[in-house]
C-alpha cells in the first residue's frame, strides 16, 4: 500500500506543475472590448516578471510592458480611426515564449444630439423663457389676490 502511494504521488504532482508552468505566461486586456479612440490596459506575465516584454497588435502597434507589482503592465490607446473588428494581441517574453488573446474593437460613434427626453427647460425649442414668464405672472397674480383679500378684511 505504501509503495503504491509513493508511486502515485509523483504522478499526481506532474499535471499540477505542468498546469502551473502553462499559466505563468499570459496576456490580459481590460477591457477586452474597446471603442476606437479609447484606452486599454495591458497586464501580462512571463516566467521572469522582472524583465520587460513586448505586446503587439494591429490597433496599438508594439507596446513595451514593464514590471509592476509582480506583473508586466502598460496602457495603450486604440486610434480613433481604427476599423471595428477582432484583433490578435500577442505577448512576446524575453525568453521567446508567447501568449495571445483577442481585442474586440467597436466603431466610435458620436451621437448627433442628446436623447429626446421631453420638453424640459433645456429642450432645444427654448421654452424656458415662456415657462419663467408664466411663473412670474402667476406669482404677481397671487400677490394681487392676497392684497385684495387683506384689504377686505381690514376694518374701515
Amino acid at each position: 500500500m505504501r509503495l503504491a502511494a509513493v508511486l502515485l504521488l509523483p504522478a499526481l504532482a506532474l499535471p499540477v506543475s505542468a498546469a502551473h508552468a502553462a499559466a505563468t505566461v499570459f496576456i490580459e486586456l481590460n477591457p477586452s472590448t474597446v471603442r476606437a479612440g479609447d484606452e486599454v490596459s495591458l497586464r501580462a506575465s512571463c516566467e521572469d516578471t522582472l524583465k520587460a516584454a513586448t505586446v503587439t497588435a494591429d490597433p496599438i502597434g508594439s507596446v513595451p510592458v514593464a514590471p509592476d507589482f509582480g506583473f508586466l503592465t502598460a496602457t495603450a490607446e486604440v486610434p480613433a480611426g481604427q476599423p471595428a473588428g477582432d484583433y490578435k494581441v500577442t505577448l512576446r517574453c524575453p525568453d521567446g515564449k508567447t501568449a495571445s488573446t483577442t481585442m474586440h474593437v467597436l466603431a466610435k460613434v458620436e451621437p448627433s444630439r442628446g436623447p429626446a427626453t421631453g420638453g424640459g427647460g433645456t429642450a432645444p425649442e427654448r421654452t424656458a423663457p415662456l415657462l419663467v414668464g408664466g411663473g412670474l405672472a402667476a406669482m404677481v397674480a397671487a400677490a394681487g389676490l392676497v392684497l385684495v383679500a387683506a384689504r377686505r378684511r381690514s376694518p374701515r
